[in-house]
């Protein structure tokens, strides 16, 4: 409980700073005192809203409050962004003052003009960009794979997060149609496929269910699948909404792999490729339910695996070390790339190590991909960092002599 006030408190010091300093400002440099009275009655405003949206349930509201309340904080996050870049430059430009010379009036303006921009590029990331579908088309040798699967083909998505998008399905229609359209051999799914219950894929289902691959769809779950960021009234309840998420993707004709795999045949019943997917690997303080052990029960064996795990740090921590499974391939998603990715730079990175794209372990025989996702949590935007598929193509690695 004294963390959520702590950030309440800070987040009303902030504000409270700002358009103070909004106001001072007004009054000295405006010569119509309407500029000044609407500031005054804006900074008002704001403040009454972010305490009632402090106010409000969160993991007790229903799905449909809880969109509203996504909104809301987004367009909070907009104002005082754009007002919080502004403040910084326009701090800048009197700085020559402390030596008694005139305040730099064009970094005011630069300020004001930056702070405009990044309203408007905010807005854009919810409005455009986070519905801008990108394929990132990625080619992997792999030690040990059958020649029958030399140009196999795997098309992976992640974090959807169907929940955020209501009852609308077009995006994900949308989103469908391009996977199918890449004709993969294969489909993975890397987990999170709603925000906190079952009930907010109820609408996906049919679109989901028309995605295609001659040898399906596999999927995997994530942390939000599990419900546990919804206070649910027993165990038994939270229990049920799980198994409804499995039956579902039953229903979908889709493959879940919960701490276990699954074979794909080639040519032969000698070629095979198998898929190994694994439960969520926790963050703290949400619990681990994967176990490698139980998904595959025979390690250090010849046969050409992939896994799929949905957080990377599993990789990291299990994998990239010591790999006694001998993984020619992890697919991760999970980090989202926290949804903001500029010239190819993330804020992702002060948090997880490896948080999008292709990274390799020393002797390049494992690698991990992790899809940066396709859908939202938290806020409705994406700066840069479209919503991506990623389509591999898999070959053999061949010795150069």
């Amino acid at each position: 409980m004294r963390l959520p006030l702590a950030l309440a408190l800070i987040v009303f010091i902030v504000q409270i700073g700002i358009d103070f300093y909004l106001l001072n400002i007004a009054r000295k440099r405006c010569r119509s005192p309407r500029v000044a009275k609407f500031q005054l009655w804006e900074g008002a405003f704001f403040l009454a809203y972010i305490s009632v949206f402090i106010c409000m349930p969160k993991r007790d509201a229903s799905n449909s409050l809880l969109q509203f309340q996504m909104w809301m904080l987004f367009a909070y996050i907009a104002v005082y962004l754009s007002k919080a870049v502004f403040v910084l430059f326009d701090l800048s430009a009197s700085i020559p003052m402390l030596w008694r010379r005139c305040r730099c009036r064009a970094m005011s303006w630069f300020g004001a003009a930056l702070g405009l921009v990044t309203f408007l590029g905010i807005w854009w990331g919810a409005l455009v960009n986070r519905f801008r579908i990108q394929v990132r088309e990625v080619s992997i040798e792999m030690t040990g794979l059958p020649d029958s699967f030399d140009g196999y083909r795997i098309a992976q998505l992640s974090d959807l997060h169907v929940g955020t998008y209501g009852n609308d399905t077009t995006f994900i229609h949308d989103l469908v149609e391009k996977v199918n359209s890449l004709n993969p051999n294969l489909i993975v799914f890397t987990g999170d496929i709603v925000n906190r219950t079952t009930s907010e894929l109820v609408p996906f289902v049919r679109p989901l269910s028309r995605l295609n691959a001659p040898d399906g769809v596999i999927s995997i779950l994530g942390n939000h699948d599990y419900g546990d960021y919804y206070n649910w009234p027993s165990q038994n309840a939270k229990e049920q909404n799980l198994e409804w998420l499995m039956d579902l993707q039953i229903e979908m004709g889709w493959e879940l792999l919960t701490n276990s795999s699954t074979v794909i045949y080639g040519q032969s019943a000698s070629d095979s490729l198998v898929i190994v997917g694994v439960e969520n690997w926790g963050d703290p303080p949400f619990p681990t339910y994967g176990d490698l052990d139980q998904a595959y029960s025979t390690p250090g064996d010849s046969v050409t695996k992939i896994l799929l795990t949905h957080n990377p740090a599993h990789w990291i921590s299990c994998i990239a070390p010591v790999d006694t499974m001998r993984f020619g391939l992890t697919l991760s998603g999970h980090t989202h790339a926290m949804q903001m990715e500029i010239a190819g730079f993330s804020p992702a990175v002060w948090r997880y190590r490896t948080w999008g794209g292709l990274y390799q372990t020393d002797d390049n025989e494992r690698p991990l991909y992790v899809n940066i996702g396709a859908g939202t949590v938290g806020v409705p935007m994406r700066l840069g960092a479209t919503p991506e598929i990623t389509l591999f193509t898999i070959t053999p690695r061949r010795n150069n002599k």
